[in-house]
């Protein structure tokens, strides 16, 4: 007997076993399972528990705390002046927000430049890894950071943050060009 013929032979032999195993399941039948679904069927439910009754809620006053938690001027020291400190920097409320405001901007980096019809375009990679393209005067990240300038391996940022005082100050920012590995 060769061995390719050895092999057909017991590859027959495990097919005839597995055959033979199968049929005698067959045989069997199913009527066991049907027997205990059946008699499971036949038992009564039992009753589900009530829903328990929600106690209202009751609120407690800290005697001798009127101050408002979410009040601003107490975070001011007490020797800083109480009036708002404008120094004239605003922010525009009622600009639509752009896609890359909505990530701070150190989850942010610039993995390189593109010039495109005589201007230079910003490649920023986003956190969840895609690409997103900026010029200047853009905004990115969740200070209102505007495109000051954009070179080939850096973009300067101009940031409007609270002062602390009730008004706003700017803030300079860089995205320097990062290698990828």
């Amino acid at each position: 007997m060769t061995k390719n013929n050895k092999k057909r032979m017991i590859n027959l032999v495990g097919l005839s076993v597995c055959v033979f195993l199968l049929s005698a399941c067959k045989e069997r039948g199913m009527s066991d399972i049907d027997d205990f679904f059946a008699e499971n069927r036949a038992k009564p439910a039992k009753p589900i528990d009530p829903i328990p009754e929600l106690k209202p809620y009751l609120r407690y006053v800290y005697p001798e705390h009127e101050k408002d938690p979410f009040d601003m001027a107490m975070l001011i020291p007490e020797t800083a002046p109480k009036e708002i400190i404008d120094n004239g920097v605003k922010v525009d409320v009622n600009r639509v927000k752009e896609y890359l405001e909505g990530f701070s901007l150190d989850s942010l980096s610039m993995v390189g430049t593109v010039n495109k019809e005589n201007t230079l375009w910003a490649l920023i990679k986003t956190p969840d890894g895609g690409i997103q393209s900026i010029k200047k005067n853009n905004y990115l990240g969740q200070n209102y950071g505007q495109v000051v300038s954009i070179s080939e391996s850096q973009i300067e940022i101009k940031e409007i943050v609270p002062n602390g005082n009730g008004g706003y100050k700017e803030r300079e920012a860089m995205l320097s060009l990062k290698d990828e590995e």
